[in-house]
């Protein structure tokens, strides 16, 4: 059976439902229950494909937070507004701080502009990780205070991750072996090794909690070409992410290396 289908993303939201209340990013901080599953989708790209999850969830009754981004390939303000309409919460995904270099002051005038295209009350965000720059972006919060814009929280650092089992189909898996800076305390499922959907809908049948879901729409088609394509890009990028870790892996290693040894001779 293909993965990463329409069909099989269905498949994932009845099983989820079967024991869990579907929230999005925003309900999950105003409401505190048992059994809740955060449903976050990241829109990187394809616009379209978001709006054909959305219509999956309004189907089903459910009601998700869907980040966009303000890349113009993305940016689609008609999309945006439909997937209002279907009772979805629409955030902002910023990147502001790759943008500006690394620089806060920039970051946050990049910020505040960025806000303002939105044609709805934004609640929450969330940062995009672009694992070719070095910087990430949610640390630009260290300095200022995203409350001031009337946002409730942000959707790495206002949710308490060890409450939670967090999964994100990055790199076309659930098991985070291809996340560079999607990365969280939530309980640790990596040893489960969950690859495809079909596994991580075992493991929800057998684990009670809550759970934090994270698509990127462009990654599930039921259309055979867009399929193969993403599948065969995405391939090519997971080699390039693969080392990408290694080398700040070694990185890292390196310093903690060098800083052992000042340390013997302070």
């Amino acid at each position: 059976m293909k993965d990463f289908t329409f069909k099989q993303y269905t498949e994932l939201c009845i099983t989820l439902q079967e024991r869990h209340n579907l929230v999005s990013v925003a309900k999950f901080l105003t409401e505190k229950k048992e059994n809740l599953a955060i449903i976050r989708h990241d829109i990187h790209k394809k616009p379209l494909n978001a709006l054909k999850i959305a219509e999956i969830e309004k189907d089903l009754g459910i009601q998700s937070t869907f980040y966009f981004r303000t890349e113009p390939e993305v940016f689609n303000i008609d999309i945006m507004k439909k997937i209002h309409s279907m009772g979805h919460e629409i955030g902002y995904h910023y990147e502001v701080l790759d943008k500006a270099n690394g620089d806060i002051n920039k970051a946050i005038t990049f910020f505040e502009q960025d806000l303002s295209l939105f044609p709805f009350n934004i609640q929450t965000i969330c940062m995009h990780g672009n694992p070719l720059t070095p910087w990430v972006n949610k640390d630009m919060w260290r300095d200022f205070n995203f409350k001031k814009y009337g946002i409730i929280g942000e959707a790495y650092l206002s949710i308490n991750f060890s409450d939670l089992y967090y999964f994100s189909d990055t790199g076309r898996s659930w098991d985070g072996r291809f996340s560079v800076k999607d990365h969280s305390d939530a309980h640790d499922a990596k040893s489960e090794k969950i690859v495809s959907t079909e596994k991580l809908k075992e493991f929800i049948r057998q684990n009670n909690g809550n759970y934090y879901i994270v698509t990127h729409p462009q990654r599930w088609n039921d259309k055979l070409i867009p399929w193969i394509t993403e599948l065969f890009c995405q391939s090519i990028k997971n080699v390039g992410k693969s080392g990408i870790k290694r080398m700040r892996k070694k990185h890292d290693f390196i310093d903690d290396t060098a800083e052992k040894r000042r340390a013997e001779y302070r």
